[in-house]
């Protein structure tokens, strides 16, 4: 069995781990990155989901790393695409002119600038990248885990990793029950948490949905794919709290929870308005082609692009009807196989059955793009994971720590060991318990660094979804900005414990080493708190 060692070991090359590893190798520390899939990146890449980020992104409220990477995106665009004059003088460049965010862009773009980012740190031998691997044991002696084995994906190689520190950045938080972390799943009880949206008992199997989303364009010709053989049973679906079919232009507001219908307009004429994409004015998902549109014609030369191309991450691709964490291999696999059925039966029914505004029906020229995803069968490379299990942490964050409705003007919850900001509406999708959308508003809020650190371990640290939130505010952390500044003080904790000859719990605990990480953080571009501003 192959053996590696550095000071610290990044499981999970989602975008949290990426930033890990990012924010330990510039402090000077060797590091190992781990990913069970092709691309780095989670969610922004391998998920295909164009970031999920709050109004003020432009001015601040996000790390200086995260401001550069979005910045990266867009001069690859003007260095590689050909986009028109007016696109590449535009310094907010939008790509895809989406709703849903103001950088709607390919997601081999946000990876190729990761990558590149990465690369002189592997070219002198202080990383190494291993894909894709995932890991499937733990050598752990008492509160600390000694190392890691890992399975390649497709020749079963393992390999084992051994580090002075383990950074848990995996989509499902795989490191906690292989090392004996004490978690969380699902729903926590009124009686743990104080939250008014939780319910009275803890329900651990209830989890929010996970999608397996894609990427189409709609071009001449036609390029039906064969029947989905779940396809009638995925269009009989119609849960109670939905209002009417699964698969359907209707699907419930998240916000009011009224059925509302969406328009599907593929390739309209742009008005040349420019349009700027703010939750606080409209969650934008009326319009659905626009809504996570990541590539817009208009953006480009003529003929550069035959079609918009347009990313599927709507409701009606939302798979609860099981939970995939804490089930076994099989049942993991079948569920996911389940998703991607419900992914594939959405497209065939936009292909051949969808309403048409023209009154006809079905949409036969809209084509899978699996080459934009990095796949040959035309979906995401990776499900879209929206809930990990979650660390017994020393500070957990609860829903009225950051709720609009219980803190109103006085905003969020400060902390003492604050790391970071975040901002997005507690945005909890429809959930393997029968729930339908929990929208809460939230204030601007901070990252407490006792979030990243278990109760007990003492080497290992959350950098991804796992965090100390609760079911309901991880519905607000999980968001793109977030997961990167919650990775990024990961790797850089790490570091800094390394060489202060201190520990997590240590730093988090003293106020006189607290005050000196923060200033490190901030030295580097850590926002800590907020300026005064008021939720949405």
């Amino acid at each position: 069995m192959t053996e590696y060692h550095a000071d610290i070991l990044v499981v999970g090359g989602s975008l949290g781990g990426v930033a890990a590893a990012l924010g330990a190798l510039r402090n000077g520390r060797t590091v190992i990155l781990t990913e069970e899939h092709d691309w780095i990146g989670g969610q922004l890449t391998s998920q295909a989901v164009p970031p999920d980020e709050h109004s003020w992104v432009e001015q601040f409220g996000v790390t200086a790393s995260y401001r550069a990477l979005r910045e990266g995106v867009r001069q690859y665009y003007r260095d590689h695409y050909p986009l028109t004059d007016a696109a590449r003088a535009n310094p907010t460049l939008n790509p895809g002119n989406g709703n849903v965010s103001r950088l709607c862009h390919e997601p081999r773009v946000s990876l190729a600038v990761m990558q590149a980012w990465l690369a002189p740190y592997a070219a002198g031998g202080k990383l190494t990248i291993l894909k894709p691997y995932r890991a499937v044991s733990a050598d752990v002696d008492g509160d600390k885990v000694r190392a890691v084995t890992l399975r390649h994906r497709d020749t079963g190689r393992t390999v084992t990793c051994s580090a002075h520190y383990v950074i848990d950045a995996t989509e499902l938080g795989d490191l906690l029950p292989l090392t004996g972390t004490e978690y969380v799943t699902g729903f926590e009880a009124q009686s743990e948490t104080g939250e008014p949206n939780a319910p009275a008992e803890a329900q651990p199997h209830n989890q929010q949905a996970v999608s397996i989303c894609f990427a189409v364009d709609h071009v001449d010709g036609n390029h039906t794919i064969d029947k989905p053989a779940k396809y009638e049973h995925w269009r009989a679906v119609a849960p109670d709290f939905w209002g009417g079919p699964l698969i359907d232009w209707n699907s419930p507001n998240p916000r009011t929870l009224e059925r509302s219908r969406r328009s599907f307009d593929p390739n309209p004429v742009e008005s040349g308005a420019r349009m700027v994409a703010d939750q606080r004015r409209d969650a934008g998902d009326m319009s659905l082609w626009i809504f996570r549109r990541i590539a817009a014609r208009s953006n480009f030369r003529p003929g550069a692009y035959n079609s918009d191309i347009c990313l599927v991450n709507w409701p009606m691709i939302d798979y609860f009807e099981q939970p995939i964490i804490d089930v076994s291999e099989q049942q993991y696999a079948d569920r996911l196989a389940d998703a991607a059925s419900l992914s594939y039966s959405m497209f065939y029914w936009m292909q051949t059955e969808a309403p048409r505004l023209d009154g006809g029906q079905g949409f036969p020229g809209l084509r899978l793009r699996g080459d934009i995803t990095g796949t040959e069968h035309g979906l995401a490379m990776a499900p879209y994971i929206r809930e990990s299990r979650r660390i017994r942490a020393v500070t957990t964050v609860v829903e009225q720590d950051l709720s609009l409705a219980v803190r109103g003007d006085r905003g969020a919850v400060r902390y003492r060991d604050s790391v970071g900001v975040g901002m997005y509406r507690i945005d909890l999708h429809p959930s393997t318990g029968g729930d339908n959308y929990i929208d809460v508003g939230a204030c601007p809020f901070e990252i407490p660094l006792g979030a990243l650190i278990p109760r007990r371990m003492t080497n290992l640290l959350a950098a991804c979804k796992n965090v100390g939130t609760t079911h309901i505010t991880n519905g607000c952390y999980r968001l793109h900005p977030v997961e990167w500044n919650i990775g990024e003080v990961a790797g850089m904790l790490a570091a800094h414990c390394l060489d202060a000859g201190t520990t997590p719990h240590g730093v988090q605990a003293d106020d006189t080493r607290l005050s000196e990480f923060q200033s490190h953080l901030e030295y580097q571009g850590v926002e800590l708190h907020w300026p005064d501003i008021r939720g949405y």
